[in-house]
């Protein structure tokens, strides 16, 4: 007896909507067909036309484990991200302790196969004392090295030329940069203190972390991965100016490649007024017309990938006066369904999104066997219907630990009915599936 079986679909797969069932066995895809008759499954579903998608692969979480619980784990914030229609994350290392040892890496991913609803990777993290180890890394052990080129975070603070530039000649695998210029945001910071001193408005964030900043290091980055042939990807990015750093094409064609997250292609400045700390993020959602440039350079094939950057601060922490308010917004929950917002507005297709939140990661990341609807590929799936009217995001229960999302105003055209993890129902009817477990992401490097 086969696991799953889903009827009536309509799948969108690598360019391609079709009509179509698919099979479910062994937490694998096996088989793809117009009709599939005279099988029996433990569970059927009958999904009237709606859209079956590959899930989303998010390259850019942060879960909080270990060290900031209080904020979210990863049981918390996977339940979150398939009832989102994500079925595989990447985490980031500015962790307490940070990953950058090979025994942190390992506990964290031992603490994802205890508890983790989605599949699983973990990116390994740079400081000034860390390169040799860097440099030893099995590309197949770590989704990828980030480097912090100038955003504040303790030691994991990488602006040394020479340190930067052993990291960019030894790095053994794919390295993920979030560029910001530190002196320029402390200088600007400054005036903004000399004026308002502690209560710098919400509004001015985007000005103290301008678009200068951000160009200012991205353009480093882009130089060295140039000059010493790293592989690069660059994160978050929010400004129209950084766009011209970034070549369009297919993403397996490009030794440097560009994402941008949900919340920079959603939100602009004008939406501090209303949400005040609960949008400031880094690097900052800037104008509307920094926000247009980024759709229309990743409709061109500029920007590679959608990611979330999903960051959860408890709302306490969010209501503190500018300097002590974190950055950083709770996404994942709504990142699929947001990033299809984009299909409503006219301003990509339905199967530019696909690629855009599932083949294109897969292809950049070089994951094994998942991110498309291929027969043989493990049955990463989510079943998403288009509303006949937009639904109100204030009337989901929020599934973060931190209890809040941005998106609370929002009204979104799509909603996941179902989200399938490595063959295992993760989302049904409204509900988190308790025993569903998620595996470990492969990379074929």
């Amino acid at each position: 007896m086969a696991d799953l079986l889903i009827r009536n679909a309509r799948l969108v797969n690598e360019g391609r909507e079709f009509e179509a069932d698919l099979l479910v066995a062994r937490g694998r895809i096996d088989k793809i067909a117009a009709s599939i008759e005279g099988v029996r499954a433990k569970v059927e579903i009958d999904a009237q036309g709606q859209w079956l998608v590959p899930g989303m692969i998010d390259d850019q979480v942060h879960f909080r484990e270990p060290g900031a619980e209080h904020k979210g784990n990863i049981a918390s914030e996977s339940r979150a991200a398939v009832a989102g229609g994500i079925t595989s994350f990447m985490d980031m290392p500015n962790t307490d302790p940070p990953t950058l040892t090979t025994a942190a890496l390992a506990d964290k991913k031992r603490r994802a196969a205890a508890s983790s609803q989605a599949n699983y990777g973990f990116h390994f993290g740079v400081s000034r004392d860390n390169l040799d180890t860097i440099a030893a890394l099995d590309p197949r052990e770590v989704a990828g090295v980030k480097v912090f080129m100038g955003a504040s975070t303790g030691n994991m603070l990488v602006d040394d030329p020479q340190v930067l530039e052993r990291l960019f000649i030894y790095c053994p695998t794919i390295l993920l940069a979030h560029c910001e210029h530190t002196p320029s945001i402390l200088a600007n910071e400054t005036l903004w203190r000399e004026r308002h001193g502690e209560f710098i408005p919400a509004a001015a964030h985007p000005l103290i972390r301008d678009a200068d900043a951000c160009y200012r290091s991205s353009s480093l980055a882009v130089d060295m991965a140039r000059r010493f042939g790293t592989r690069l990807h660059v994160l978050h990015l929010t400004t129209a100016r950084e766009l011209a750093l970034f070549a369009p094409g297919p993403v397996h064609n490009k030794h440097i490649t560009a994402e941008v997250c949900v919340h920079h292609l959603l939100f602009d400045d004008s939406d501090y007024a209303q949400l005040g700390h609960l949008i400031k993020c880094n690097p900052a959602i800037k104008t509307r017309a920094d926000r247009d440039a980024l759709r229309q350079a990743l409709a061109g094939d500029v920007i590679d990938v959608i990611g979330t950057d999903h960051a959860p601060h408890t709302l306490e922490e969010k209501r503190r006066v500018y300097g002590r308010a974190p950055s950083g917004l709770p996404l994942v929950q709504h990142a699929l369904p947001a990033a299809l917002e984009l299909v409503g507005e006219g301003v990509l297709s339905l199967t530019q999104v696909v690629d855009k939140t599932s083949h294109a990661v897969a292809r950049l990341f070089a994951i094994r066997e998942r991110g498309f609807l291929r027969e043989g590929y493990w049955a990463d799936l989510a079943l998403v219907e288009r509303l006949a009217q937009p639904r109100q995001v204030a009337d989901d229960p929020i599934l973060a630990r931190c209890g809040w999302t941005p998106f609370q105003h929002r009204h979104l055209r799509h909603v996941v009915r179902t989200t399938v993890v490595s063959g295992q129902l993760a989302w049904h009817q409204g509900q988190v599936q308790p025993r569903c477990q998620g595996l470990p992401l492969m990379f074929d490097r």
